[in-house]
């Protein structure tokens, strides 16, 4: 299996509501996709934030979708879904058309490394979708590193998805790509680790 070709098993705890939404978001991207020439296809999709972390862990529904794509293209305007939330409340999922990931901590090969996600029935001819490594999700949350952003680092390590001697290699790696800061980050980077050793003290 080629690089980055690796699938996502998607967690018993995620929301059929939620995935059956996200779904259907990502059709309406797949419909503008459709005529566009065969050799530019399969287009991916690259998947982050709260969304890879529901498909990962189950944990907290997001109601945006960060992601960015291989190519150019163009996103219906006001691309969202409705949903109903695990305790019945109404929500909606929608694209966030202002996420960019270079704005962020992220190692040069997380795209090549996201596994891809396989919606059961749905093809990927056209819009193949990939969720960041758990590993680089975790690292893509070090340089905001809000409270959310830490839940979500010790939820990946309780589902043993990362560990803190791996993430803190990929993270340093990472960090010779980035421009700004980097005492701050390597201060995040200490705190992330120490947050995964907690939640999973048998780290490897």
């Amino acid at each position: 299996m080629k690089r980055g070709m690796r699938r996502v098993r998607i967690a018993r705890a995620a929301s059929p509501a939620y995935v059956a939404a996200f779904r259907a978001l990502v059709d309406r991207i797949g419909e503008g996709l459709a005529g566009a020439p065969q050799s530019l296809l399969p287009i991916r999709m690259f998947v982050a934030g709260g969304a890879a972390m529901h498909f990962y862990v189950g944990q907290r529904v997001s109601e945006d979708v960060d992601a960015v794509f291989s190519r150019r293209i163009g996103i219906p305007d006001g691309l969202a879904i409705s949903f109903r939330s695990p305790d019945g409340s109404p929500r909606m999922l929608y694209f966030d058309t202002a996420y960019n990931d270079s704005f962020g901590l992220m190692h040069e090969d997380a795209h090549d490394d996201a596994p891809v996600l396989i919606l059961p029935g749905r093809s990927r001819s056209i819009l193949e979708i990939h969720l960041l490594s758990p590993m680089d999700l975790a690292i893509s949350k070090i340089a905001r590193f809000s409270p959310v952003d830490r839940d979500d680092i010790a939820a990946l390590a309780r589902d043993r998805l990362i560990a803190s001697r791996s993430l803190r290699k990929r993270a340093l790696e990472a960090l010779g790509g980035y421009v700004g800061n980097v005492d701050v980050l390597r201060t995040s980077i200490d705190l992330a680790c120490r947050i995964v050793d907690r939640e999973r003290p048998t780290s490897l």
